[in-house]
């Protein structure tokens, strides 16, 4: 299972506490946890990307182990940490400003 933590409105837009689990088989790339999550949570469809493009959405960022996964290609394998649930795959909202 691959765990995910959500920002607080996405959280309450998928009704659960901070984080949900998602059942992805391998491999464990970043486009395959979004699509899981969609799926279980159908609320979620088009908060993280894009209906149509599935590109990632402004001011939504990805991160794995403390890497930034946002600019990434949506094939990109996750580490190994988040594919065996030791870890959670962060969505977070980002801030703008200056």
């Amino acid at each position: 299972m691959i765990r995910v933590e959500l920002p607080a409105h996405l959280r309450t837009l998928a009704g659960v506490q901070l984080e949900t689990a998602v059942d992805v088989p391998a491999p464990v790339t970043l486009g395959a946890v979004l699509t899981a999550v969609e799926a279980a949570h159908p609320p979620l469809a088009g908060s993280m990307r894009d209906h149509v493009t599935l590109k990632r959405r402004p001011y939504v960022r990805f991160f794995a182990c403390g890497r930034d996964l946002s600019l990434l290609p949506a094939d990109t394998l996750l580490p190994d940490d988040i594919a065996s649930g030791r870890e959670p795959l962060l969505v977070i909202g980002a801030i703008a400003g200056g």
